[in-house]
């Protein structure tokens, strides 16, 4: 199944097929023969792509020029008609004496006949002679052969109330969201500062080992060198451009790091703690290290991502007290399992509140598709060698049955409730992907099949 994706032309090849990238990226990505690629297709240039993701790599389709989109064949096209204009004109008529008026007034009907004495409809045509029958033969409102006469007497069922006999649920108040983190986003001011500086022979090959460094410094003079070959033309040696390389790169470095630490001070309250441990881990690299500058700036950081890692830490064993405390336990299980730094310790107290609401709500009368979102959150989870049930459900279908046995490797206390046998030695599985609901994407509905089924765990 193939995808649409934005590529750009790195290079023409002496073959005459195109190196490309991923729009955005800074190393090729593969080779594009040329008879996909538009005729006036240049280097550098942006293009549409229809690509198909496979285990050995990206295969590209097809290629379009997005600017030329309205050139296509195909298209249809809109033809001038040769019939005069007529608008069109709309005329409400009035309404009569006897219909309705616009404040709901009933007025009189004219395809019923006229009311007779005592035909009272609100006593239920009672006063119109004995037996409670009018001149008609009219059955009285209690007479049990009258349609919905097992409805009187009831008590009378409010708006939106759930008939009874039908399972209710009652889903869990609902936490508040936590202000998603801003992610890195570095600026190019020493970097450029550091370009400005350079001669113009000297900055492709900076820009070269800013992408990749020396290795991608020499990738691009072998490609160089061989595209002059094929030319008839003398190559270029390499010793000289890699030890000019060498000796850009530990400029280069340091001015990149100071960009990302600076975009990382400026948002440091906010910032992801992913890129503020990234930018600090940057600093340990022995071409930033050596200036003095970076070493404070580093240090501030270091001090800051302390910081900001205890109070991480003490947000999440207080989200997951919260989620346990208002019974979603779905979401405690699955924030349990996202600590915010390796290594961290589960705290004894609140993994026993944990455990048992998780035991609690593997239940024997609750619904297969509950079962499955807890343990489905409870396998990944640190106290998932705690989590037991004492029988399997009422109520078990094939999905339920699958999902023991893929879980088995991490839930062997739970799979033997089941009876179903875990291979040792067996390959623990990993998380399940979040799908995407089948409205998400209509462009797609006719090729990607029915939808995932979605587990509906109100958590």
């Amino acid at each position: 199944m193939s995808r649409r994706i934005d590529i750009e032309l790195t290079s023409a090849r002496p073959d005459g097929s195109w190196t490309w990238r991923a729009a955005g990226a800074r190393e090729p990505k593969g080779v594009v023969d040329s008879g996909i690629v538009p005729s006036d297709a240049k280097v550098g240039g942006v293009y549409k792509a229809d690509a198909e993701f496979e285990l050995d790599g990206i295969t590209v389709l097809s290629v379009t020029d997005p600017k030329q989109r309205g050139a296509k064949d195909g298209l249809l096209q809109i033809l001038p008609s040769d019939k005069p204009f007529e608008a069109v004109t709309q005329q409400l008529a009035k309404r009569g004496r006897g219909e309705r008026s616009d404040r709901g007034d009933r007025g009189e009907r004219r395809d019923r006949p006229p009311r007779r004495d005592g035909d009272n409809r609100r006593d239920g045509g009672r006063g119109a002679g004995p037996g409670g029958r009018d001149g008609r033969g009219g059955e009285r409102r209690g007479d049990p052969h009258r349609r919905g006469a097992a409805d009187e007497g009831a008590p009378r069922r409010e708006f939106g109330g759930q008939r009874s006999g039908r399972p209710s649920f009652n889903a869990p108040p609902e936490l508040p969201q936590r202000p998603k983190a801003k992610r890195l986003k570095p600026g190019r001011v020493h970097r450029n500062a550091v370009l400005a500086e350079l001669d113009a022979a000297q900055r492709p090959v900076a820009e070269r080992a800013l992408q990749g460094g020396i290795p991608a410094v020499r990738a691009a003079i072998k490609e160089q060198n061989a595209q002059l070959k094929a030319e008839g033309k003398e190559t270029v040696p390499d010793a000289g451009l890699i030890s000019m390389a060498e000796q850009l790169l530990p400029r280069l470095r340091v001015a990149e790091w100071l960009d990302r630490a600076d975009a990382a001070k400026r948002d440091l309250d906010e910032l992801d703690l992913r890129d503020l441990r990234s930018v600090v881990a940057g600093a340990d690299d022995p071409m930033v290290a050596r200036d003095e500058t970076t070493r404070q700036l580093a240090s501030q950081l270091k001090e800051a991502l302390v910081t900001k890692q205890e109070t991480e830490l003490n947000l999440w064993f207080g989200d997951i007290d919260a989620a346990i405390g208002v019974g979603r336990i779905v979401r405690a299980l699955k924030l349990s399992s996202q600590p915010p730094k390796a290594g961290i310790r589960f705290p004894a107290e609140l993994a026993t509140k944990l455990t048992e609401a998780a035991n609690a709500s593997l239940e024997l009368d609750a619904l297969p598709d509950r079962w499955v979102a807890v343990l489905e959150a409870a396998a990944f989870a640190p106290i998932r060698a705690a989590v037991v049930a004492t029988a399997p459900p009422r109520q078990i279908n094939d999905e339920l049955t699958a999902t023991v046995k893929r879980l088995g490797p991490l839930l062997p206390q739970v799979a033997a409730v089941f009876g179903i046998e875990v291979a040792e030695g067996a390959a623990a599985p990993k998380p399940l992907r979040p799908t995407r609901p089948a409205n998400a994407r209509p462009d797609r509905a006719k090729t990607a099949g029915p939808a995932p089924k979605q587990v509906d765990s109100a958590e």
